[in-house]
């Protein structure tokens, strides 16, 4: 995973100091890419332990355009938990303002619902949306098995209209696949990177999503490729990411995934798919901005 250190070390080194929404100061650079060749195995970090667990949960609560908080929390998995419907638990940073999000249990019209209900109207989490809006993901799939040159697969979370609605506005916005030379490569434009919390858990998501679309195509694995715009790294985060960089990067091999019983995407679920032969260094603890 050189090329995500390779990008770290940039960071630190070219970053420019700037204030944030977040009150935390950044170190950051206008403009970068990652990119990865799937054929040399899985993309999870080896300098610091990242749980696939909650990947995989999360990319399912996407691909099923879920914007309940909670469903996630029954899973174990609590990385949205600090953001919430903007109408319904406004954000701030006081206790009470942290609260009411903790509490608020609607994302609103986040990722996956842009994704499988693009234009609907969106109304609560527990609303019904089916055959609602346009189903992105579903057009893509249709194209990619009956036409896979074709150069128009794109989905796009940047829904301008109802970004108010949403617990947090996508940060990464919009993805791209395409098929050459019998493999099928997946792009994806980011607008904020969070370098050292943010981006390993994108990395692997998008693999996984990759991965999985490959299964549903017959196509092989390509290449990962994201075109990252406002990179930064917190200050909070310096020290971590030091050690990181101190770290033998080539001391353990990259994984390899696997997928079983695989019908569709659609009725995929996170426990299908299984990291093998992952090692790593110890976990890194970074405390996240919201």
């Amino acid at each position: 995973m050189d090329a995500y250190l390779n990008l770290v070390k940039r960071v630190l080194e070219e970053g420019v100091l700037q204030k944030t929404r977040q009150g935390i100061d950044a170190f950051t650079i206008a403009g970068a890419m990652f990119e990865h060749d799937m054929s040399l195995g899985f993309p999870l970090l080896t300098t610091k332990k990242v749980p696939f667990r909650l990947v995989a949960t999360e990319l399912q609560f996407f691909i099923n355009g879920i914007t309940d908080k909670k469903w996630l929390q029954d899973r174990n998995n609590h990385i949205w938990d600090e953001w919430a419907h903007p109408l319904k638990a406004p954000y701030g940073h006081s206790a009470e303002h942290k609260q009411r999000m903790m509490e608020e249990r609607d994302l609103g019209p986040v990722y996956g619902f842009q994704w499988r209900h693009f234009g609907a109207t969106y109304v609560s989490y527990d609303t019904n949306y089916e055959g609602q809006g346009v189903d992105q993901l579903k057009r893509l799939v249709e194209i990619l098995k009956t036409n896979p040159r074709d150069r128009r697969m794109i989905v796009n979370s940047w829904n301008p209209s109802v970004l108010h609605l949403m617990g947090l506005p996508p940060c990464h916005y919009c993805y791209q696949v395409t098929a050459v030379d019998g493999k099928l490569n997946l792009l994806w434009n980011q607008r904020s990177v969070d370098i050292m919390l943010g981006l390993p858990f994108n990395i692997a998501s998008y693999a996984l999503l990759l991965h999985l679309l490959a299964k549903e195509s017959g196509l092989k694995e390509g290449k990962l490729i994201g075109f990252l715009s406002d990179v930064h790294l917190f200050t909070n985060h310096v020290e971590g990411a030091q050690l990181q960089l101190s770290r033998q990067s080539q001391k353990f091999p990259l994984c390899s995934i696997s997928t079983e019983s695989f019908t569709s995407i659609f009725d995929w679920q996170a426990e299908h798919s299984r990291i093998i032969n992952y090692q790593s260094h110890p976990t890194v603890k970074f405390d996240i901005a919201v």
